[in-house]
């Protein structure tokens, strides 16, 4: 529900599984069809007051009712426009603690739900988005009516948006969560049963709500079930959403072990060059005044916060899951509000993916961004990656109007450890070839080398705009 690349108008590609409405975008805003089918919950939902309290606490994202003259078709019952969120970020783009914060987010909104007689349908990690630091609901009709003795219709889908995940990465490995990328309604419990150690057993909570939860699934996969019969009290449907929120507190990843997660102790820049560099980053935004920043290989942040510092909402991208961990600890500690961490992985980016590849969208396709911001990244695309200048300038044309990027020439110390280990067969990774390539899509506005180093700083603006 933020404002994006997708057409100004029309419903929105992410929105057509649920009957009880959907989100469509009108003049550039963003609106939720409520249709009659779903009145009863609606007015629940907000005549029970826990529209309120969810709001009050930050956890539902606010809205406001509109007139039903921009309803899509005659079958409207309400028109409502929520508060926008800034930028969409899915699942496999968020940090161990991201994704726990938002697990334990749904965790409470059940709780809370269930005390006003009303009970989530929908627990898909995807209704999760980070608005101002910290995570909120965005789907407002995924509340329903609880029916005493009902089992919970969501329990499944917890289980395998958020607490497979939070599994396999606090017992096997952080990669394990990039599986939510190909499996758009969670990791399956019995692929999560298969890969998580047999330690695990022994956990009563993963047990339970993993290993027999997916033998239960594969022996009545095939198989009519009377849900006539089965029934769970209130206080055992409590219980079992307390015994989750448990399990999930109880899991615990530490960044270590990755290769960018200690970059900042790691590096050759001296105290006097890194000032420097931020004072450049400082005015290089000045100049620029945009309204939105990309940093694309923020590492733990420290240069993405000189843009959220000036107000400006500043996602922080980095491939390395240990830095994105930290920066996110970072964000939660000081209470920040206008700066995302997520991960990504520049050379494979988040996809479109879903039904037609539009269900979720791709990075590129969530943007442009005002400014990017490329800082000690190019040579590392060009080098470990072998990525033509050519195919790099390109690349930042498409998700950025102006930028900030650095050059790292082949005599800096960083450079030449990337050397070490392949054959430089790099001829054309100089700076005037830098230029050459970047000239041909942006203007430079902007240079000046970091002190103390042979690094240059660039601040371009593409010529598209």
């Amino acid at each position: 529900m933020a404002t994006s690349s997708r057409s100004a108008s029309g419903i929105d590609p992410a929105s057509f599984r649920d009957p009880s409405g959907f989100v469509f975008r009108h003049d550039g805003s963003v609106y939720r069809q409520v249709n009659p089918s779903y009145r009863e919950d609606y007015d629940r939902l907000i005549d029970s007051g826990l529209y309120n309290e969810l709001t009050r606490a930050g956890l539902l994202i606010e809205h406001e009712e509109m007139s039903a003259e921009l309803a899509q078709g005659p079958e409207a019952y309400k028109i409502i426009r929520p508060q926008p969120v800034r930028f969409i970020s899915y699942p496999y783009e968020w940090s161990f603690s991201q994704l726990k914060d938002a697990a334990l987010a749904t965790i409470d909104i059940q709780k809370r739900a269930l005390d006003k007689g009303q009970s989530l349908k929908d627990c898909s990690a995807y209704n999760i988005q980070f608005h101002n630091g910290r995570p909120v609901f965005i789907d407002t009709l995924s509340f329903e009516k609880y029916k005493e003795g009902a089992p919970w219709i969501a329990y499944r889908q917890f289980c395998q948006h958020f607490l497979a995940p939070l599994a396999l990465i606090s017992y096997v490995d952080v990669r394990l969560n990039q599986l939510s990328r190909i499996h758009i309604d969670g990791i399956p419990l019995d692929v999560t049963s298969t890969l998580l150690p047999g330690r695990t057993y022994l956990r009563p909570a993963l047990l339970s709500h993993v290993h027999l939860h997916a033998k239960a699934q594969k022996r009545y996969a095939d198989k009519p079930v009377d849900t006539s019969q089965r029934s769970i009290s209130r206080m055992a449907l409590l219980g079992l959403i307390d015994n989750l929120g448990n399990v999930v507190n109880s899991l615990e990843w530490r960044p270590h072990g990755t290769e960018w997660g200690e970059y900042y102790e790691d590096t050759n820049y001296s105290d006097a060059a890194v000032l420097h560099k931020l004072e450049l980053v400082g005015r290089f935004l000045d100049t620029a005044a945009p309204g939105t920043v990309w940093d694309v290989g923020a590492n733990t942040g420290l240069f993405s916060r000189v843009a959220s510092e000036r107000g400006i909402p500043t996602i922080a991208f980095d491939i390395d899951p240990a830095a994105v961990e930290k920066n996110y600890r970072e964000v939660c500690a000081k209470k920040e509000t206008g700066i995302l961490p997520l991960i990504l992985d520049l050379t494979n980016p988040s996809p479109g993916i879903g039904w037609a590849n539009d269900e979720r969208q791709s990075l590129a396709d969530r943007g442009p961004a005002e400014l990017g911001m490329a800082l000690a990244l190019v040579h590392h695309l060009a080098i470990s990656n072998n990525l033509p200048m050519q195919k790099i300038a390109g690349f930042f044309s498409k998700i950025c109007r102006w930028l900030i990027i650095e050059f790292v020439p082949k005599s800096d110390s960083q450079v030449q450890r990337l050397l070490t280990t392949r054959q430089d067969i790099f001829p054309e990774y100089r700076q005037d070839c830098f230029e050459q390539e970047f000239a041909h899509l942006f203007e430079i506005h902007d240079q000046e080398r970091v002190s103390e180093s042979e690094r240059t700083l660039y601040l371009m603006r593409a010529k598209s705009t």
